[in-house]
Parts: structure tokens; C-alpha cells; sequence
């Protein structure tokens, strides 16, 4: 996929900005710290998911002294290097309005979105905290897998926001730690169980089909002799949930909450569930805290861009690969590697120093940026 053109209006610090033609390949926004670079990445992002990888609030996007903010783009799927490919390409229209006194509202060629999960939009994020995603906490890698999985089955969204409301409710029934309260835990436990198996599966699933696209992007990206490997591990101890269903999965589930119950409701928290699940990383069997911090970095990369072929291969065509200042966090080796792995596709990078891609002799359009000013 790919975006045409872009136009935003009082997205953050731009009042008024419009690309009238991006690069099919590599665009490179560049300019000063502070100027609104990854402003205009957060856009393009936002077109794709209906919201920000920046913030929970969506008020926080709207430009300082206005009510409202617009993005309205172009967006090309479908398109297709294979000669022989019977798939025709679709141009979509897209425009996102939301304000201070109004809902969300996504329109996809003129019609109103009832759900933002059925945007066909797939896009891969790697920003500097990203870098952490290998030794950071567990939270981090859930957050990537849910991403991930969520642009690609749009239930897996939507129970993913049931959960998070019942996981809510839950926790609030152990705090208050009430008689009546707690007399409706176990339809709560019912339905945690039910949504946590769905979360679980898929997640598993996501983690055992990326492995070993990962372990081979590691040592493309210079982990020589070293084996990645990743698995799924679950608080509630499942073994090997990739091989069950998610109504096996839901019982597992529910022995583990009968067990821990009382345990739950004298410390006020939820023990028992999909929240505190993770991913456990390994090179050459070794975890993550005796690594370098070269591998640890050169891991993240792997899993992110594993992530992209992963998409390229279940959806037929590369997502929009965004990268918001990695470079400048990388060592020269690690970034000649990066800009060597972003043929294929659209790509959208920042920076404040051009050089380094000139030296990679990069090919594209450059979008150099001025306090909130796209300039020529």
C-alpha cells in the first residue's frame, strides 16, 4: 500500500500542510529538532489506525487554539510487482474529523465508519523506544503484539477492547473489595476467560509463524552465528497455547482463576488473565539481560522488521513502513544495515541530518519541514 497525498489541518503545530505527491518508495521529512517532522509522521499514521502512537487522548493532536482537526488523504492499495497478479489496485479516499465538541469521524470513499478497526490499513512503526523492545518491560511487547495483530484481524480489536473493559471492572470489584461486589465475580472471571483464550491464541499463533522470519532477519542484520528465538509465555502457566484452541484455552483459564480467587481478593488485584502475559526472547538460549547492547538493539530491529514480512505475506503487499529518528540512535554499521532492509514498499523516515542517507544513496522525494511548514 501506499499514500498518495496528504492533507491535515490544525494537526498539532501545522495549521494548514499538504503533500500533493509522496514517493511510491522512500520520503524523507527532514528538518530541525522541534519543527513538527514526526507531527506529520503521526498524521500518516493516524490515517491508517484512526489514532495516535503518541498519545491515549485524541484532543492532544488538535493545534493550540483550535476546535477541530482534519486529515484527509488518498490511499492505494492492491498494487502488485507480480506480472501475473489478478488483483486490481484500489484507490481510497480517506478523511478523519474530530474536535473539542464533536466525535471521531472516519469516512472511507465517502461512507461513514461505524467501527475504525475495518480501516484496510497495515503500517509498521519503528520509533527511538521502540530500541527497548527487546530488554523493556513485558508491557512493551504485548503493546507490539497487539498492534501488530489487531491491523490484521479486526476481531482480534475488538475483543481486545472487550477485555481491557472487563479486566477494568474486575480490578475495581477487588479494590472496593464489597460483598455485593464480589458476588458478581465469577460472571466477570467468566467472561475474562472467554476473551483472555481469544487474545492468548492469537498471540501465540502471531509469535510461532514470526520466529523464524525473525531468527533469519537477525542474522541478515548482523547477529552472525546467532540464533533468535521467541516464544509466548502466559501468566496463568499454559504450555504451548499455539497448539490448543481458544476454548481449551478458556478452561486453562479458568482453573487458574479458581485457584488464585482468594488470593485475588485479599490483595485487590487481578492475578489471573492475558494482562501480564509476554514474550520471551533468546539468543543462542541466552535471555535478554546478557546481552549487549549492540544485540539488544539489533533484536529490535529484527522483530520489527519480521514484523513488515509478516504483514507483506499474509495481506500480499508491504504496509507502510514508518521510521520516526531511528538513525540517530543507531551506530553507522547498524544504519547502513537499516537503510539497506526499507526496499519494498512505501517508507517514511525522519531526520535532522540528510547525510547519512545521501551516503546510503538513497532515492525519493524530500520533505523538508519548518515550524509546521511543509516546504518545496
Amino acid at each position: 500500500m501506499r499514500v498518495e497525498q496528504l492533507e491535515i489541518e490544525n494537526f498539532r503545530n501545522f495549521q494548514y500542510a499538504k503533500v500533493s505527491e509522496f514517493d511510491a518508495e522512500m520520503n524523507v521529512i527532514c528538518g530541525n529538532n522541534a519543527q513538527g517532522k514526526t507531527n506529520l509522521l503521526e498524521a500518516i499514521y493516524y490515517l491508517c489506525s484512526a489514532r495516535s502512537f503518541r498519545t491515549r487522548n485524541d484532543l492532544e493532536v488538535i493545534r493550540t487554539g483550535s476546535d477541530k482537526t482534519t486529515i484527509n488523504a488518498n490511499v492505494v492499495t492492491g498494487e502488485s510487482d507480480d506480472y501475473f497478479s489478478e488483483v486490481e489496485p484500489r484507490k481510497h479516499g480517506v478523511s478523519i474529523t474530530f474536535g473539542k465538541n464533536s466525535k471521531k469521524r472516519v469516512e472511507l470513499n465517502g461512507t461513514k465508519l461505524k467501527t475504525f478497526t475495518v480501516l484496510p490499513f497495515c503500517t509498521v512503526l519503528f520509533s527511538p523506544e521502540d530500541l527497548e523492545l527487546a530488554r523493556g518491560g513485558a508491557s512493551l511487547r504485548r503493546k507490539w503484539l497487539d498492534t501488530a495483530i489487531s491491523q490484521l484481524r479486526p476481531k482480534y480489536a475488538e475483543t481486545l477492547s472487550e477485555f481491557r473493559k472487563l479486566y477494568e471492572s474486575k480490578t475495581k470489584i477487588l479494590k472496593e473489595n464489597k460483598p455485593d461486589l464480589l458476588e458478581t465475580l465469577d460472571v466477570f472471571n467468566i467472561q475474562l476467560a472467554k476473551a483472555g483464550a481469544v487474545l492468548i491464541y492469537y498471540r501465540a499463533m502471531f509469535c510461532e509463524k514470526l520466529s523464524p522470519i525473525a531468527a533469519e532477519t537477525h542474522l541478515k542484520l548482523g547477529g552472525a552465528n546467532e540464533k533468535l528465538e521467541m516464544n509466548y509465555k502466559t501468566v496463568s502457566g499454559i504450555e504451548n497455547p499455539e497448539q490448543m484452541k481458544p476454548s481449551e484455552i478458556c478452561i486453562k483459564l479458568l482453573e487458574h482463576q479458581a485457584e488464585h480467587r482468594e488470593i485475588e481478593i485479599n490483595s485487590g488485584m487481578c492475578l489471573s488473565g492475558a494482562h501480564k502475559d509476554d514474550v520471551v526472547l533468546r539468543i543462542n538460549e541466552q535471555p535478554s539481560e546478557y546481552w549487549s547492547q549492540g544485540q539488544t538493539r539489533t533484536v529490535a530491529l529484527s522483530l520489527k522488521f519480521a514484523e513488515r514480512e509478516f504483514i507483506r505475506v499474509d495481506t500480499g503487499e508491504y504496509p507502510l513502513l514508518l521510521l520516526d529518528d531511528v538513525l540517530s540512535e543507531l551506530d553507522s554499521a547498524r544504519r547502513k544495515v537499516v537503510l539497506s532492509r526499507v526496499n519494498g514498499g512505501q517508507t517514511f523516515i525522519t531526520c535532522c541530518d540528510i547525510g547519512e542517507l545521501q551516503r546510503g544513496k538513497l532515492k525519493g522525494k524530500l520533505i523538508p519541514i519548518t515550524d509546521g511548514t511543509v516546504g518545496d
